[in-house]
């Protein structure tokens, strides 16, 4: 199991091998991503008995864009098949249930983690920290493996804590001597609506920066850091995004783009994007 966790296939949600966790456990509020209300813990009304979505191929068109921009990291296969060892959620005990909705989001931050600890990992510039990096990325794969009863009362912000410490020295191996790095700090950053067009962003540090709906069309925003950026309709056509490292598929999902948009090869362009873009 060691080995599927840290590939990238494992990495990824497989659907076929879930029950349906992610549109049980998560909660989610009416709002442009939502067309409705749903608590924590209650399952969608469009999932079906066979734990698959009723509206799959027309949820953007529903009213729920939200849906389309998520992704588990392979949580919900891991605790459907190895937590609770293939049980069907549907048919557990009304407590199973409620432990399995509560471990889902406990693995699903585990494996996002692993998700950053591998990529950091194929980064030639980060082969000084390739050891450190591999000890945490083996802790961290050894967490999911926990019962539902220590999962929940494992400390992910502490272990969080320790995995970004790891991150961040990686990022500044991988932005060192970058022509201008050092001025580009956008950690954090209120860039809400930023006109961007054009922006020298090579080497950039937006880690946790907040750039919904801002133009970067055209921007160069190769071997920048985004780890966390809230990408949400951000409009990326024609930028170049060659060696950005640590973005995720989710917030690609919920930028805009264009076949023009160069991207690194850790993410896939996304379908929709050619009918908006």
């Amino acid at each position: 199991m060691r080995d599927m966790t840290v590939e990238p296939a494992g990495l990824r949600g497989d659907c076929e091998n879930c029950f349906g966790l992610c549109c049980v456990a998560l909660p989610f509020a009416r709002s442009a991503d939502f067309a409705i209300d749903k608590p924590a813990g209650t399952a969608c009304p469009n999932l079906g008995r066979d734990h698959r979505c009723g509206i799959h191929a027309r949820l953007r068109q529903s009213g729920f864009t939200g849906c389309t921009v998520y992704d588990c990291f392979g949580a919900g296969q891991k605790v459907s098949q190895v937590t609770f060892g293939g049980r069907d959620r549907s048919t557990a005990s009304r407590e199973e249930a409620r432990r399995m909705a509560e471990a889902f989001p406990v693995v699903r931050q585990l494996h996002e983690l692993l998700w950053y600890l591998a990529e950091a990992l194929a980064l030639p510039a980060a082969r000084p920290l390739h050891g450190d990096l591999r000890r945490v990325l083996d802790r961290t794969d050894r967490l999911t493996l926990l019962s539902p009863d220590e999962l929940a009362a494992l400390d992910v912000p502490a272990h969080r804590q320790d995995v970004n410490a790891l991150l961040l020295r990686t990022s500044e191996l991988v932005r060192s001597g970058i022509p201008g790095c050092k001025k580009k700090e956008r950690r954090g950053a209120d860039l809400v609506g930023a006109r961007l067009k054009g922006a020298d962003l090579h080497g950039a540090n937006l880690r946790g920066a907040c750039l919904i709906a801002a133009d970067l069309t055209g921007a160069d925003l190769r071997r920048a850091d985004l780890i966390g950026a809230d990408l949400r309709d951000t409009d990326l056509t024609d930028a170049d995004l060659t060696g950005a490292f640590f973005l995720t598929q989710p917030q690609l999902n919920a930028a805009r783009g264009s076949a023009g948009t160069r991207l690194p090869e850790s993410v896939a362009r996304p379908a929709h994007w050619t009918a908006r873009a």
